[in-house]
């Protein structure tokens, strides 16, 4: 097995191995080791059940069961089905989507997230479209200018999952008042230090950050744009080009990512699992859950 940086950026590649044999306690401990430190990790060239999926998933922390029916996979809750396609009745196969989506963090807006991701490509479209990008969030914080570290330092940012579904227009009629009660505002300090390396992160989401805990909205706003900006410089960035068979994990807590659209008529087929990670080796938010009263701004922030 050997581990290497991809391409001069801070994601590795895992080559040497398949992940279907399972992984040695040597192996799986230097894995570890290295998600915990840079983020992402990539492997080329599996083939995976779903059940291997889970198992893989469960080597690194604890598969989440997901509650969406319509896009969790019939066999195994914990996977995610992401695509483009329909079945024999014309109905939607798991996820949907095709257009671009913009730099964003996984379960945000959840007080305690789980931040553990494992995305496997089935179907891959022939033109190259839907690739990922993922970026540095340590690289960010390290690369403000000290009057930009003050200023952020014990803030809280107020986010909220309902800015992001109103900025989609097939889901805005679901922002309803079921989705209010299941989903309150959640504080969340923008300035996180890791357990192991003690190295600071900034955890952002433009797509559900409403404010900043003591600041006017304009300001708040107007900050987390700044520290996007500075976070998402090409020297940050890692573009993950899908082949299929690829299997990639990534940390929330450590990196933003976005997806380039695709041609819908293209076939795009994915399966995910998200995971929690330890916290003796993993940055895990602890956020608070807020009042529901708290306004929520429906306007997308165009970092």
């Amino acid at each position: 097995m050997e581990i290497r940086p991809i391409d001069g950026s801070f994601a590795r590649e895992v080559t040497g191995i398949n992940l279907w044999n399972g992984l040695t306690k040597e192996q799986l401990k230097e894995i570890r080791a290295t998600w915990a430190e840079c983020g992402v990790i990539v492997f080329r060239r599996q083939s995976l059940s779903e059940e291997e999926i889970v198992k893989i998933s469960a080597m690194f922390g604890v598969p989440q069961v997901v509650h969406r029916t319509d896009w969790v996979s019939p066999e195994h809750p914990e996977v995610i089905l992401i695509s483009n396609l329909k079945d024999q009745n014309n109905q939607q196969i798991g996820m949907p989507g095709s257009n671009d989506v913009e730099w964003h963090t996984d379960q945000s807006y959840v007080a305690n997230p789980s931040t553990g991701a494992m995305l496997y490509s089935v179907e891959i479209p022939n033109d190259g479209g839907g690739s990922t990008w993922w970026t540095n969030m340590r690289a960010g914080y390290e690369s403000l200018p000290e009057d930009l570290k003050a200023k952020v330092a014990g803030k809280r940012a107020v986010l909220s999952y309902l800015k992001r579904l109103a900025g989609y227009n097939e889901q805005a009629a679901k922002v309803d008042e079921e989705m209010k009660q299941k989903t309150p505002p959640v504080a969340q300090p923008i300035v996180y230090s890791h357990p192991v390396t003690g190295k600071k992160s900034l955890f952002l989401d433009p797509t559900t950050t409403i404010g900043i805990e003591g600041m006017p909205d304009d300001e708040a706003l107007a900050l987390v744009n700044r520290l996007v900006e500075a976070c998402t410089q090409p020297q940050q960035i890692y573009k993950h080009r899908w082949q299929a068979g690829d299997v990639v994990l990534w940390d929330n807590a450590l990196t933003m990512h976005r997806r380039d659209e695709y041609e819908s008529a293209q076939r795009r087929f994915l399966k995910r699992t998200t995971i929690s990670l330890p916290e003796e080796e993993h940055i895990i938010p602890r956020g608070q859950k807020l009042d529901r009263s708290v306004e929520i701004k429906t306007t997308r922030s165009k970092a």
